[in-house]
């Protein structure tokens, strides 16, 4: 499974990681090497966060509908 970013946040995230590298390594990143940072952790690891995300909103959701199944009550006097 390869994840796509689009452009913008992609550049977002680019920026993100020359500013990391910058604060925590005092390391000036090029683009290059902010990139290849960038797609090594998407592959690494983007696709584990992306099914447990995934599965997180399935419990989330199988939850409302077990809400939803408490709450429907046969009407009274019938």
């Amino acid at each position: 499974m390869t994840l796509k970013i689009d452009g913008g946040r992609r550049q977002q995230l680019i920026d993100r990681i020359q500013a990391f590298f910058r604060e925590e390594f005092d390391d000036d990143l090029s683009r290059f090497r902010a990139e290849q940072v960038l797609d090594f952790v998407a592959a690494a690891v983007g696709p584990q966060i992306y099914n447990q995300a995934v599965q997180d909103a399935r419990k989330f959701m199988q939850q409302r509908l077990d809400d939803i199944d408490g709450e429907v009550r046969e009407p009274e006097g019938l």
